[in-house]
């Protein structure tokens, strides 16, 4: 057995560099090994599809593949059964862990659905064509999602003070051109 409860067979020298950070290890889920896994996204879509998952323990900064053998929501959280992960010590012992997935893993989406880590970093115009900055991050206030736009030298640190929010709904987001990097939205430069 690995650290973090894993069998030695699942230790992988490469990962896929389009990992992306979906959820952690909040604890173990009855007595058969089955962990709970805190998903960051409201959905779970990408937890739930996935067939490997890449974990990394606080302990380790190395990253460990493992098979998701079954899994399901169970609440506001996702329950799964890993390989090598035979009781509650092993699920246990995996508290506190990151749950990676490749971005290739996740499902596609409808026609005018986005995933949010797809949008940040794209620019963002209004419809006079001028810049506003980029999509530094998104936010959820319930009702919909925001977009947090800012100029890419604003340091993360100052962020709140120079940042525009802007409704990610029909009425102000026009378009969202993925293969031009570029959100047009009807916003202006004094909002």
């Amino acid at each position: 057995m690995l650290a973090g409860g894993l069998a030695s067979g699942v230790v992988s020298a490469s990962a896929p560099e389009d990992l992306v950070l979906v959820g952690y290890v909040s604890g173990a889920f009855g007595l058969q090994g089955w962990v709970k896994v805190r998903p960051y996204s409201s959905t779970a879509d990408a937890v739930l599809s996935a067939k490997t998952w890449w974990l990394e323990s606080p302990q380790q900064a190395q990253l460990r593949d493992v098979q998701r053998l079954e899994c399901k929501i169970h609440g506001e959280d996702v329950v799964a059964r890993l390989s090598g992960v035979a009781d509650r010590n092993a699920a246990e012992a995996l508290k506190g862990t990151t749950v990676k997935i490749s971005r290739s893993h996740f499902p596609v989406l409808p026609e005018g659905e986005f995933y949010w880590l797809d949008l940040i970093g794209l620019s963002v115009e209004n419809l006079q064509g001028e810049s506003l900055g980029v999509v530094r991050d998104l936010m959820d206030n319930g009702a919909h999602p925001i977009l947090r736009v800012a100029q890419a030298d604003v340091p993360e640190s100052e962020l709140a003070k120079h940042e525009r929010l802007i409704p990610f709904v029909d009425n102000f987001v026009k378009d969202v051109d993925q293969a031009a990097r570029k959100v047009t939205v009807d916003w202006g430069l004094d909002y």
